[in-house]
């Protein structure tokens, strides 16, 4: 029987369906899975995503041939019957269904199992097979409820605001950020220790969400906000602006990542920065073999983080498990998996007793965390 997907020069590659899912190069067609810039290219003629995901990915790739699909909705291409369904990793992040030949394979792209209202939940999906990232498979990796995080954040914005100390919080433009805005207006209603201030690419993303129709509370551009305030503020960042001159305007701020890579003990000694929260978009270990359970599929195929680590895992359970190598990388953390890479990182190895920190190419439009 011929493979449904195979793993190609240009991207993941569905031969019946003549189309590829988040090419890394440009193809004719072009499925998405959702708007981070590892999955998400420019250059392709045609696309097909989730119409939650519609804003964003426009907001991300331009005036493109964009078509676009409700949760569920069922669609025959060259023969492959294609769906849609919620991943919960970002707003519009889909979990690809296609099926052809009496055999149903799941493309996940990202995925998180925890819910929150900054985009739709995950849906677990059966299938035959499922392709599934990696990106935190170690037993090491395992994280605590959201608004355990968002409550220690908000302790730590207001002993800062309290001694008129700019707190700088850095993480994803797209995903993050807004999780973290939806996330801290739950908590704190009206009562926030001052103004959200948000980098430009924060912003663009946040204009995505709410033309999409999710709330979030009100933020402002650093020039907008008066010298005091600003040493109160919030100040949501992509962790490639630390470098910017952008950030002096701030003072003798306190910053901090929002990273699931501040799981591992070294990795913000090594980033410099006063705080580290655990926060991920991605599936925890557990989460990851929760969703992977759920599928029923008898065959997996992993793809980025710790692919190798999960395989050898899956296997030792019985499934028929191997890998594809692909180009999806890491555009949460600006590179974060990069710099986890070596001594600190090797204490999760030695933990969990697998593999490496996954790979980058170091490109501050790669997702993960």
């Amino acid at each position: 029987m011929t493979e449904l997907i195979v793993a190609r020069e240009q991207g993941l590659w569905c031969e019946p369906g003549r189309f590829f899912v988040d090419p890394w190069l440009p193809v004719e067609r072009a499925l998405i899975t959702h708007a981070h810039g590892d999955h998400a290219r420019a250059g392709s003629n045609r696309y097909l995503a989730a119409r939650e995901g519609g804003q964003v990915l426009r907001a991300r790739l331009g005036d493109v041939a964009l078509e676009t699909l409700d949760w569920g909705e069922r669609i025959d291409v060259n023969g492959v019957r294609v769906s849609f369904h919620p991943a919960g990793h970002v707003l519009g992040a889909a979990q690809i269904r296609l099926e052809h030949g009496g055999e149903a394979w799941v493309v996940s792209g990202d995925y998180r199992l925890e819910a929150d209202r900054s985009c739709s939940a995950f849906e677990p999906v059966r299938c035959d097979v499922f392709v599934t990232e990696s990106t935190f498979a170690l037993p090491i990796y395992r994280w605590r409820p959201q608004r355990e995080v968002i409550d220690e954040l908000l302790r730590w914005w207001s002993q800062n605001a309290e001694v008129s100390r700019a707190s700088v919080l850095f993480c994803h433009a797209l995903g993050k950020a807004q999780r973290i805005l939806a996330a801290l207006a739950d908590a704190a209603g009206e009562a926030l220790p001052g103004v959200v201030v948000c980098h430009g690419a924060v912003e663009s993303m946040n204009r995505a969400y709410r033309a999409s129709g999710v709330a979030l509370p009100g933020t402002f551009a650093a020039g907008d906000v008066e010298r005091a305030s600003l040493r109160r503020a919030l100040v949501l960042a992509p962790p490639w602006a630390a470098r910017s001159p952008w950030l002096r305007r701030f003072g003798s701020a306190s910053d901090a990542l929002a990273s699931g890579w501040m799981q591992v003990r070294g990795t913000r000694r090594r980033r410099a920065i006063d705080r580290g929260f655990v926060l991920s978009d991605h599936a925890d270990w557990p989460g990851l073999n929760a969703a992977i359970d759920a599928t029923g599929a008898a065959r997996v195929v992993a793809t980025h983080g710790y692919a190798d680590a999960l395989v050898r895992w899956l296997r030792e359970r019985g499934l028929d498990a191997s890998r594809f190598a692909t180009r999806y990388g890491d555009e949460d953390e600006g590179g974060e998996a990069e710099e986890a890479r070596g001594k600190g990182e090797g204490q999760a190895t030695a933990s969990a007793d697998e593999g490496d920190i996954p790979s980058t190419s170091g490109d501050e439009e790669r997702d993960a965390g």
